[in-house]
């Protein structure tokens, strides 16, 4: 069963901390802030040089046997050729149209929000059709590899693109316990102890996001937040594509005046509590 978020319309603030305290969380950092505008680009694919997509480590290592996650750009009318990958990953639209399907599919365009799942072994293409196009690509292990057609093999999983259009927000069931106006989530995957979700805030949410235990990494789809931590006093306008990350207890302070959606991966419960 899932149990992915605690929410609750108390007012939640930061507790005092006191001049010792907060110089050991900042000798020890307890978080990550990466803004989209400061990450390190270089290639998805390095043996195809510009022909391949960018591609930008947000956390982990896409080169070795980690679990990493990543942002992809992708030029204006990219068209891969037909090809495989050792491992399997997920993938979320951040801007533009993508299409990641079986070279003999139909071009079927996933727009912001989007999230498709590719299994390795599985040969498909990967397409890009607006000016700006920019994914975050999750992988649970590596290298991540780009392999020929030919070296395709079943690996049992199947493949899955869910449509922004087609995304059921939650806002209360069974398995979620959601009790703010201005918060909504649709649950994306789990795996053992981990699992990701989309969170949809509202115009308007002022408050903070926690995990109980364990790690918290988010990246942020759409729209744009105000961020500020204990670790980041002075806030900070944050656009998509920006990552921020923590281990369990640590409070992320977070309001958008538009709105805004934010992928989350943590372990256990997920907590979000609104000012």
């Amino acid at each position: 069963m899932l149990k992915l978020l605690s929410l609750t319309t108390s007012v939640v603030l930061i507790a005092a901390f006191s001049a010792a305290a907060d110089e050991k969380r900042l000798d020890n950092p307890q978080s990550e802030l990466v803004p989209v505008e400061s990450v390190n680009w270089g290639y998805l694919n390095p043996l195809r040089g510009d022909k391949s997509p960018g591609a930008a480590n947000l956390w982990g290592d896409r080169t070795i046997d980690s679990a990493t996650g990543m942002l992809v750009r992708f030029k204006p009318g990219f068209s891969s050729p037909a090809h495989i990958h050792n491992i399997s990953y997920r993938g979320i639209v951040i801007k533009g149209l993508m299409h990641n399907d079986d070279p003999n599919a139909e071009l079927d365009w996933m727009a912001t929000g989007s999230f498709w799942t590719q299994p390795a072994g599985q040969n498909h293409i990967t397409a890009a059709k607006a000016e700006t196009n920019l994914i975050y690509l999750e992988i649970d292990e590596g290298p991540y590899l780009v392999k020929p057609s030919k070296a395709q093999f079943n690996n049992g999983e199947h493949s899955l693109n869910l449509h922004s259009d087609n995304m059921v927000w939650f806002n209360s069931d069974e398995l979620t316990s959601l009790d703010s106006k201005n918060v909504t989530l649709t649950p994306l995957w789990q795996k053992q102890n981990q699992q990701g979700v989309l969170v949809k805030l509202d115009a308007g949410f002022n408050g903070q996001l926690t995990s109980e235990r364990g790690s918290l990494r988010a990246v942020l789809i759409s729209g744009e937040l105000n961020y500020r931590s204990v670790e980041h006093s002075e806030a900070k306008q944050i656009e998509a594509g920006s990552y921020f990350s923590s281990v369990a207890g640590f409070k992320h302070q977070l309001k958008t005046e538009g709105g805004a959606i934010v992928y989350v991966r943590f372990n256990n419960k997920l907590q979000i509590s609104e000012q």
